[in-house]
C-alpha cells in the first residue's frame, strides 16, 4: 500500500467500500471538486464545451470499431431486451456516434472542442476515474500543461503507447515517484522522452544514444491523435470547403482527475502527514480554538468565530477555512491532527490569545514556519502568501 492510499484511509479522505473501490469522503469531495474546477477553467480557455456522455454504450458501437473483442476489463449487461451494453471505459465510440448522428457538420464549425468529467469503469484492481474527450491536439497538449502547472508539481511529458485506444500519436503525462508503474527514458543527447514499453530498450529510440535516464512515473494524463480511426467505421463525417462529405479526423484526451489527486498526494506527503497542492487543499486554513474549560477559553469566546469571518473575507479564502470545533479535545491533539490532515495554515488561538494585545500562533506547514501575530498582522501575512 502506498503512503498516500494509507495516509487517505487513516485520515477519512477515502474509505474502502470493495477490492479496488473506494467511497470518497467528505474533504476527498472538496479536493476532487477543486481539481474539476480548474480543469473548467482551462478548458474554458481554449473554447471546451462540457457535455455528458451516457454511462452505457451500445456494445454494437464498440464492434464496429472492433473493440469489443480485445478488451478483456470491460463491464457488460444485458437489458431485458437482449441489448447488450458496456459499462463504459472509454467513450470513443459513444462522442464519434453523437457526432455521427448531427451530421452534416460544416468544416465551419471546427475546431470543435468537447469535454466532460465523468467516472470510467474498468475491470482491474485500481480505481481511477475522470475522463475528458476533445477534438483538437496541440491546444490540448498546452492546456494540460496549464493544469498540471497550475497544481505545482513536476511532470514529464514523454512518446506512449497507442495501446487499445489506438490512433497515429499519443503523449503521456507523468509525475516521478518510486511507486509509479511506468519506466520513463530520458535522453540526455537529444531531449527525447519516452515510455519504455515504445522502445524495448534503455537505448534512445530517436538518436541511438546510451547516455539514457530511467526514471520511475505515475502516469496523470494521455493524449492521441486518433485520425478517422474511429470517425470512419461509425460513418462521422463534416461537409468540407469543397462541399462533399469527408471523415472527420479526432483526437482524444484523457485525465485521470481522481489518480491525479492520489498521485499529488503520494508526491508530495511526509511518512505519516498529508501534504496538498495549494490550489486542491480541502480547505486553506484551519482555526483551533482553546479548550473548553480551559483557563484560555473565557477571554477568548467568539474569537475563533471572528478569525473565521475576517478571512474568509480575504480574496483566495472564501469557503477555504475551517474552525475545529472539538472543543472537548486538547489544543495539542487537534494541532496534531490538523498536522497529519496537511492543512497549508493551521491558526491557534492559544495562551498568547488571551495578553492585553492579542497574538495568534499560525503554522505554514509547507514551509515549517511559525509565527505570533496580532489580528491584523494575521490577516496581512494571509493576505501576501496567497
Amino acid at each position: 500500500m502506498s503512503k498516500s492510499q494509507k495516509l487517505m484511509l487513516d485520515l477519512g479522505i477515502i474509505k474502502a467500500a470493495s477490492l479496488g473501490n473506494y467511497y470518497l469522503l467528505p474533504l476527498g469531495v472538496r479536493a476532487l471538486e477543486k481539481l474539476k474546477s480548474l480543469i473548467d477553467e482551462e478548458m474554458f480557455k481554449i473554447g471546451g464545451q462540457k457535455l455528458m456522455l451516457p454511462t452505457l454504450t451500445q456494445a454494437t458501437l464498440w464492434e464496429k470499431t472492433g473493440r469489443l473483442d480485445n478488451s478483456a476489463e470491460l463491464f457488460t449487461l444485458t437489458d431485458r431486451h437482449k441489448n447488450l451494453y458496456i459499462l463504459s471505459p472509454t467513450h470513443e465510440e459513444a462522442i464519434t456516434d453523437l457526432l455521427a448522428s448531427i451530421a452534416p457538420l460544416s468544416y465551419k464549425n471546427f475546431p470543435l472542442r468537447l469535454y466532460q468529467i465523468t467516472s470510467k469503469y474498468r475491470d482491474e484492481m485500481k480505481s481511477r476515474f475522470g475522463l475528458l474527450r476533445e477534438l483538437t491536439y496541440s491546444q490540448v497538449c498546452e492546456s494540460y500543461k496549464n493544469i498540471l502547472n497550475r497544481i505545482g508539481i513536476n511532470f514529464i511529458k514523454v512518446f506512449g503507447a497507442t495501446g487499445s485506444i489506438g490512433g497515429l500519436l499519443s503523449h503521456e503525462f507523468h509525475y516521478t515517484a518510486d511507486v509509479g508503474e511506468d519506466q520513463l527514458l530520458i535522453c540526455s543527447n537529444c531531449a527525447y522522452n519516452g515510455n519504455a514499453e515504445i522502445s524495448g530498450t534503455i537505448c534512445c529510440p530517436q538518436c541511438k544514444s546510451n547516455q539514457i535516464d530511467i526514471k520511475t512515473g505515475i502516469e496523470v494524463g494521455h493524449t492521441f491523435l486518433l485520425g478517422d480511426k474511429y470517425s470512419k467505421p461509425l460513418n462521422a463525417t463534416y461537409l468540407a470547403q469543397n462541399g462533399k462529405p469527408a471523415t472527420l479526423q479526432m483526437g482524444c484526451y484523457g485525465l485521470g482527475v481522481s489518480r491525479m489527486l492520489g498521485a499529488t498526494l503520494e508526491v508530495l506527503s511526509l511518512e505519516h502527514e498529508l501534504r496538498w497542492p495549494m490550489v486542491l487543499a480541502p480547505y486553506k486554513v484551519i482555526i483551533i480554538p482553546p479548550k473548553s474549560g480551559s483557563k484560555e477559553e473565557p477571554s477568548t469566546v467568539g474569537v475563533d468565530r471572528e478569525l473565521y469571518n475576517n478571512i474568509n473575507e480575504l480574496r483566495g479564502y472564501s469557503d477555504n477555512v475551517i474552525v475545529d470545533d472539538r472543543k472537548h479535545l486538547t489544543i495539542g491533539k487537534r494541532h496534531l491532527e490538523a498536522l497529519r490532515m496537511g492543512y497549508p495554515y493551521i491558526i491557534v488561538i492559544g495562551s498568547k490569545a488571551t495578553e492585553t494585545i492579542p497574538l495568534y500562533e499560525i503554522n505554514e506547514i509547507l514551509t515549517n514556519k511559525q509565527h505570533f501575530l496580532n489580528k491584523s498582522a494575521l490577516l496581512q501575512y494571509l493576505k501576501d502568501v496567497q
